[in-house]
């Protein structure tokens, strides 16, 4: 059996599946306000991952935090690049071969064909790079994350991880502060930017980001749960031919069985509620009266929505880059990845501005992860 013709049945059993099942701030700076929109709040439990879930190379969802949505799978733009001449080719040799065959067909004596109806297709288009033998894999990975435990613990566990992950990065994991801003030793958000090598000397970036809620009004950000939540990101930088080599090893090195004490002092801030699910999100965002949000955040600015019907997802990312990029080409990547396909728009305005939104169908449900990052004013 082709690989086209497995992919072709593993969507179609995706399709079955989800066709199976039945199926807490305002803006940044404003106190959410009620409102009469039917948007609804999820079910979150059906979307959760729970602890020592696998994130990528060996780390995992640390214990007291929960995972959101599916793992977030995507190629770089360097990777799409450097595999875009390959493409190329074997998009013109397939054009030459269709039409050898269509001189063919205009040869051979036409035999009669019935008419039949068209039905709208509901599964996504085939793999970006499905022409190629090899399709490249995807190199970066991002995890939504609630965390539901005390945050000082589960914000050092996961400090612990990356600083196994990257062993010459000199990661702090005793003081908070080292990372996190705080207003009178409140914690307002936190944020570790590192790139370095694994112990076999695979280059990664890695990003992690912690929201505690908007502070000044005491609410967080839809689906929050009155908790922080945290976005990590962790992306292959070396060389893309050589990142695809070996698949994606366990990196992480050895892990203490004990923290250590935390030195910074910091307090979480307690949040009082939820933003209402039609809060605006993103830039100026807010999520369709049907979908449900899964998580969301404020900084960065993310939203992960899950639907019921199949195309919706795809059409929610699609419009909203498409809307932030106005005039400017909207980049789209579709990847067939172990049991789920995803589809990637994205779009960098000459200012810096960046929007990100990837369709997601797997066997869990449909999803649209939604990403915004403003450039310089």
């Amino acid at each position: 059996m082709t690989k086209r013709a497995i992919a072709a049945i593993t969507a179609c059993l995706l399709l079955a599946t989800l066709a199976a099942c039945e199926s807490k701030p305002g803006t940044d700076d404003t106190k959410p306000t009620p409102s009469a929109s039917a948007t609804k709040t999820a079910n979150v439990v059906e979307h959760e991952s729970g602890p020592e879930s696998p994130i990528a190379y060996g780390m995992q969802v640390p214990r007291g935090a929960t995972q959101l949505g599916p793992l977030l799978r995507y190629r770089s733009t360097a990777l799409i690049a450097e595999y875009k001449p390959e493409l190329d080719a074997a998009v013109k040799q397939a054009e030459l071969e269709k039409a050898a065959e269509e001189d063919d067909d205009d040869d051979a004596t036409p035999s009669p064909t019935t008419a039949s109806p068209t039905t709208p297709s509901t599964r996504p288009s085939d793999d970006t790079f499905a022409l190629l033998d090899n399709p490249p894999h995807p190199d970066t990975t991002v995890s939504l994350m609630r965390i539901d435990g005390d945050p000082t613990e589960v914000v050092q566990s996961l400090l612990s991880q990356i600083a196994a992950l990257l062993p010459d990065n000199n990661i702090v994991v005793d003081d908070l502060s080292t990372y996190c801003a705080e207003d009178k030793g409140r914690v307002k958000g936190c944020r570790l930017d590192e790139e370095g090598t694994t112990k076999s000397g695979r280059a990664l970036h890695v990003t992690l980001s912690i929201d505690p809620g908007n502070v000044a009004t005491r609410t967080s950000a839809p689906s929050a749960q009155t908790s922080p939540v945290m976005t990590l990101n962790i992306a292959y930088v070396g060389d893309p031919r050589e990142g695809q080599l070996g698949g994606e090893p366990d990196e992480i090195g050895d892990i203490p069985d004990d923290m250590p004490a935390d030195t910074s002092g910091l307090i979480w801030p307690k949040m009082d509620l939820d933003a209402p699910p039609s809060t605006k999100l993103l830039n100026g965002w807010t999520a369709p009266e049907d979908a449900s949000i899964v998580l969301s955040g404020y900084s960065p600015r993310f939203a992960a929505i899950a639907t019921t019907d199949v195309r919706e997802a795809d059409t929610i990312s699609e419009d909203w880059v498409t809307s932030v990029a106005g005039d400017d080409v909207v980049q789209k990547d579709v990847l067939e990845d172990l049991n789920e396909i995803s589809t990637t728009y994205r779009v960098t305005l000459k200012d810096g501005t960046t929007a990100f939104a990837s369709y997601v169908l797997s066997a869990r449900g449909n999803y649209a992860m939604m990403f915004y990052t403003p450039g310089k004013n």
